[in-house]
């Protein structure tokens, strides 16, 4: 008989149990190890936590940090709110009535250097679509987007009048307005074969009731940070008989620049004359892009 004779019941039993508890410990300190070594342990609440991905900062309107709600992941043209306390002035070009009042729109109006038509009747594509409905539709896209920014819009006019304004009142309803941005809306009707937009800004004028002298510089800011969006939003290129590939154009001959004491510029959406061009500008779809890149024009040049 050996020494190491059969133990009893109980004894057998507490030493299974002192092996498992061992195993476990054993284990449970490894696991806690390879946890702290990762990265998530060892930090205050909420460390090693992963980070929030884009859908889930779409849902919040941001990114981690930003406060959420602010932004506008749509991209309609800026950041909620940004625009807030801006008064942008809207001149939808010509007038859906125009074509009703020759008379009114024929009379002479001081521009500072010379005499011009109070207003005219604008182009249209060769199968009738207007200049003046194309300049109401993009204005009043912009408005929304504008508004959405923040921005208080003010029209020059809204297709309400019988006709015009003319075009000093167009000017003086942005100097009233004291605007910090304010954008003629047109388009052209240039020969077919001539494409693309440009962006025309006030040339130096001092004559007369018309001083672009300070208003010069930060115009052609506006028109640089447009031109740029607008080709961006658009995928238009910059006209090719306008501006040598620029899309920028300055003129001394409008009276809506003339006797603008805002920074002012024109848009020439494309040319209404041209098959291609004209296909863009009838288009609701390309027309929403347009008005996406004249807000995006505009925030660029009043928040930076």
């Amino acid at each position: 008989m050996s020494n190491g004779s059969t133990l009893p019941p109980h004894r057998r039993l507490r030493g299974t149990l002192l092996v498992i508890a061992a195993a476990v410990v054993v284990v449970g300190l490894g696991g806690w190890l390879v946890w702290r070594s990762s990265g998530d342990g060892g930090g205050p609440p909420g460390a090693g936590q992963p980070a929030p991905s884009r859908s889930a900062e779409k849902e919040t309107g941001g990114t981690a940090g930003s406060g959420g709600g602010s932004h506008d992941p749509a991209g309609k043209g800026g950041p909620r709110g940004s625009l807030k306390g801006k008064v942008v002035v809207i001149d939808p070009g010509h007038n859906p009535h125009n074509r009703d009042h020759g008379q009114e729109i024929s009379r002479q109006v001081d521009i500072g250097n010379d005499r011009k038509e109070c207003d005219t009747t604008g182009t249209s594509t060769n199968d009738g679509y207007a200049e003046a409905s194309f300049t109401l539709d993009v204005a009043r896209r912009a408005r929304t987007l504008l508004q959405d920014a923040g921005a208080k819009v003010v029209f020059t006019q809204n297709g309400d009048r019988p006709y015009g304004p003319c075009v000093d009142e167009r000017a003086a309803i942005g100097n009233k307005a004291h605007a910090d941005a304010a954008l003629s809306l047109h388009a052209d009707g240039s020969g077919a074969g001539n494409r693309g937009f440009h962006v025309i800004l006030p040339a130096r004028v001092t004559d007369g009731p018309a001083d672009t002298a300070s208003i010069v510089g930060p115009s052609k800011q506006l028109g640089k940070r447009l031109a740029g969006r607008f080709r961006a939003a658009t995928g238009s290129a910059p006209s090719n008989y306008i501006g040598r590939g620029t899309g920028l154009d300055v003129r001394s001959d409008l009276g809506g620049l003339n006797l603008s004491t805002v920074p002012k510029v024109f848009i020439e959406c494309g040319n209404m004359r041209d098959p291609k061009d004209a296909a863009q500008l009838t288009d609701p779809r390309w027309r929403q892009k347009a008005a996406r890149g004249i807000t995006e024009g505009i925030t660029d040049f009043l928040t930076h």
